[in-house]
């Protein structure tokens, strides 16, 4: 039922209720049984439970719809960022095959390698990202978790992960930035750190949460902490819109850590 069939509903109840009902008590067949007094009294109970039971129906319909409507934008959300994944490994494995066919003519075999690893790895996660339908009720957790251990195995650095989500805490548009910052931030570590072992920490409150990544890796001179580095400005953008606030901390040698703190809306 759309929004315009409501409002006349809802603009006619009122009317012929009250202008039936006054009708009636005034007819010739009514108006010698029922004394003034309780003629307002009955039609203030009448009035008064026909309403209720439409204004709970309405609702009901109304937040019905906002749910669907709602559903419906987090679907097409999930389904533009499986559109921009797609697009962005057309694009990677693109490039890649391109330097792999001038390395290959070079006889560079060890730089060929490398790139095909490349290519692997980047076909797995875009394979992971489309295993799952988004109709399928799998828990964020479970998903991030299910990861990790396709990473792990891949790049060979072990994982310590301490994830404590509490359920519905993020909406599917929020998983989506939340776990795109997790890949990236974990590709980093892959393609940068030579680290050989790495943690995550995901921890939600009833208002608040926090993500943690840290690795042993190589790290790098504070100066060198910049935003338009090693995919940072893509973490920072996403974090912001989940309303989260981003940190980096590393030192050379020492490894890197990546914290982002958030409020629920």
């Amino acid at each position: 039922m759309s929004y315009r069939v409501l409002k006349v509903i809802t603009i006619l109840i009122p009317t012929v209720l009250i202008g039936g009902l006054e009708f009636l008590r005034h007819s010739v067949l009514l108006l010698n049984k029922f004394s003034m007094e309780t003629g307002n009294y009955l039609i203030t109970i009448l009035t008064f439970l026909v309403s209720y039971a439409f204004s709970t129906w309405m609702f009901r319909t109304i937040e019905e719809k906002n749910k669907r409507i709602s559903s419906e934008r987090e679907m097409r959300a999930i389904y533009e960022e499986r559109e921009r994944l797609a697009k962005e490994l057309h694009d990677n494995i693109a490039q890649t095959l391109f330097l792999l066919k001038v390395n290959l003519k070079k006889g560079k075999l060890n730089d060929a390698q490398g790139l095909v690893n490349s290519i692997d790895y980047n076909l797995r996660q875009a394979i992971f990202n489309l295993r799952i339908s988004p109709s399928e009720h799998v828990s964020f957790s479970k998903r991030v978790e299910s990861w990790l251990d396709d990473w792990s195995t891949v790049s060979g650095i072990d994982i310590k992960p301490s994830i404590e989500i509490e359920d519905g805490f993020f909406s599917s548009i929020e998983e989506i930035q939340l776990f795109s910052i997790i890949q990236e931030a974990f590709t980093n570590i892959r393609k940068h750190s030579e680290a050989d072992c790495a943690s995550i920490c995901l921890h939600t409150t009833k208002d608040n949460w926090e993500l943690i990544i840290e690795d042993n890796g190589k790290g790098f001179f504070p100066n060198e902490v910049r935003l338009n580095k090693y995919g940072l400005t893509m973490l920072k953008e996403r974090a912001e819109k989940i309303n989260g606030s981003i940190d980096f901390s590393s030192k050379k040698d020492l490894g890197t850590k990546i914290s982002i703190k958030g409020d629920r809306d």
